[in-house]
């Protein structure tokens, strides 16, 4: 109780000392809205974020990617998983703050970056929303069953205003998708790719609606039969009995933690996954867990850089 106290006081003092930006008043609502910001559907109401933001908080990984892929540097970000920052992003990120895991962000540690927006989703942040728009206008996704990475990153954009910058990032995007499909060729016609991963002690695959899915579906690789299918969130799970369904000509493998990795080396040696044919034609491949749901363009390039390594590259 006393370190909710504290949180809430320094919160408070903060935005009362304040930043003496015009747009940051009492509830930044649109009725506030003036020539220096613009009216923002988000998933808490309408709220009225700056033209040009200078000091953006945001509140995952995937946004933080975002933001850096429009060209807007975050003062301040917090990370998924862990404290870890994904390995694409290791040289993107210099000066950047810190400020906890996106399911528990530091209120505290936000305030006191003095941010002009903050950006984050509506699942996990809506219960800390009261506080985070008392220190800046605060834009919350609310991502649906049915919604992608791409959706949210349109959001991004337009909470930025940065739409042509989002054009731009997508043409670099489907000529790197092009580039990969010509080194291809015909080779992988007949072909499945599959992908697996052990999540806090789950045996799963993304499906046709996912990150992955989509850069595989763009790229014209086809996936097992139980991987090609539109499932809510994208994702799917399986018994260890049913682990021949997701056998496919290549087989992507990840896991989630320790724990899961440890789960992983054990059903690597039952003989039920030694039958698997992409195990007997040696075309297992151990990927990135965060660059392989990393839900952003800049993780869908390093997704693209391990097709190419291990479908390309790989004799």
């Amino acid at each position: 109780m006393q370190w909710c106290f504290l949180v809430i006081i320094t919160v408070l003092i903060t935005v009362s000392c304040g930043n003496n930006q015009a747009q940051q008043t009492a509830s930044f609502d649109a009725k506030s809205s003036d020539s220096s910001c613009r009216i923002i559907q988000h998933a808490m109401g309408e709220i009225c974020v700056p033209n040009n933001p200078q000091r953006v908080v945001t509140l995952s990984t995937e946004n933080l990617s975002n933001a850096i892929v429009l060209g807007i540097k975050p003062v301040g970000s917090a990370t998924s998983f862990d404290t870890t920052l994904p390995s694409y992003l290791q040289d993107k990120t210099e000066g950047i703050t810190t400020i906890g895991t996106d399911e528990q962000p530091s209120i505290e540690a936000i305030a006191l970056l003095k941010p002009d927006l903050i950006l984050g989703l509506k699942n996990p942040h809506e219960a800390i929303y009261p506080l985070l728009s008392k220190i800046a206008p605060t834009a919350l996704y609310d991502w649906q069953s049915d919604e992608t990475w791409r959706d949210q990153f349109s959001f991004v954009a337009e909470v930025l205003g940065r739409r042509e910058a989002a054009q731009q990032a997508w043409n670099r995007y489907y000529q790197r998708i092009e580039d990969l499909k010509l080194a291809l060729g015909n080779n992988y016609q007949n072909k499945t790719i599959s992908f697996v991963y052990y999540y806090f002690g789950r045996l799963g695959s993304d499906t046709t609606n996912s990150f992955v899915g989509s850069i595989l579906n763009d790229v014209g690789l086809k996936r097992p039969p139980s991987q090609e299918v539109v499932a809510p969130y994208g994702s799917i799970e399986y018994s260890e009995e049913e682990l021949e369904q997701l056998d496919g000509d290549f087989l992507f493998l990840t896991a989630f933690s320790d724990n899961d990795e440890e789960s992983l080396k054990r059903l690597l040696q039952k003989p039920l996954f030694k039958q698997l044919k992409a195990v007997q034609q040696n075309h297992v491949y151990f990927v990135d867990k965060l660059t392989w749901v990393g839900w952003n363009l800049f993780a869908a390039d390093a997704v693209i850089d391990d097709l190419f390594k291990y479908l390309v590259n790989t004799p």
